[in-house]
């Protein structure tokens, strides 16, 4: 058995060396940094980080994994959130969440897009993959109870939900992340209650909307019609 005091050396390295590798990952992106610069930010021997991490590619895995490991824990306050599926009345609430999880998780969701520009998004594509599937397990049953009481219109519900997830996702990563605050001409309450507003009551006046639905084009008059 590994002595207390050894297993407590070992997991403060661990989190030294991670915390290294995502300053650097997420500020100069995957292939600039490497194991010398994480063993020099972390204070590590390079042995001791070869010791815990066999690669660079392992340490960046291994930072995507925890991230999603906690985003999609049932105690996270998004996944309690989604639990309750009280989709659409919920979206206010779901948007101020979000906008929490941005802010707490700055550095790791840059490395998302570090994973997209230098690895096509292998590392995450699994994740993504399975998205639907996660939201209709949690929404499925009890959007279509409501759909089938009238409670929605001819639109599929659980596509609305996960639009708006990764809406608020795409937002608030752009606002906090990207350095582009007001990137919708407005500040961040107003183009999330627009958005929330043109989730739940659409853009077409509800007198076009029938029109439009039978003859799957845009009615007469209505914005980009001719």
């Amino acid at each position: 058995m590994v002595p207390r005091r050894q297993q407590d050396r070992s997991k403060a390295s661990i989190e030294q060396a991670l915390a290294a590798a995502l300053e650097l990952f997420s500020s100069q992106g995957f292939g600039a940094t490497s194991m010398r610069q994480i063993a020099d930010r972390s204070g590590l021997s390079m042995g001791n980080l070869y010791h815990h991490f066999p690669s660079k590619e392992t340490l960046f895995q291994q930072l995507l994994d925890d991230y999603l490991a906690r985003l999609t824990d049932p105690e996270h306050p998004l996944q309690k959130h989604f639990a309750r599926a009280a989709f659409p009345d919920d979206l206010e609430e779901m948007a101020a969440i979000i906008e929490q999880v941005v802010d707490d998780n700055a550095r790791y969701i840059l490395l998302i897009y570090v994973d997209v520009v230098e690895f096509r998004g292998h590392h995450l594509r699994t994740f993504y993959e399975g998205m639907a599937a996660r939201f209709q397990e949690v929404y499925g049953d009890k959007l279509e109870a409501r759909k089938a009481a009238g409670g929605f219109g001819d639109v599929d519900p659980l596509v609305g939900v996960i639009l708006a997830a990764r809406w608020f996702f795409y937002f608030f990563t752009v606002e906090k992340c990207f350095g582009a605050p007001m990137h919708f001409g407005m500040k961040p309450k107003q183009a999330t209650e627009e958005f929330i507003r043109l989730l739940r009551f659409g853009l077409l006046p509800r007198a076009e909307q029938p029109a439009r639905r039978r003859s799957g084009k845009p009615p007469r008059g209505a914005r980009g019609g001719r």
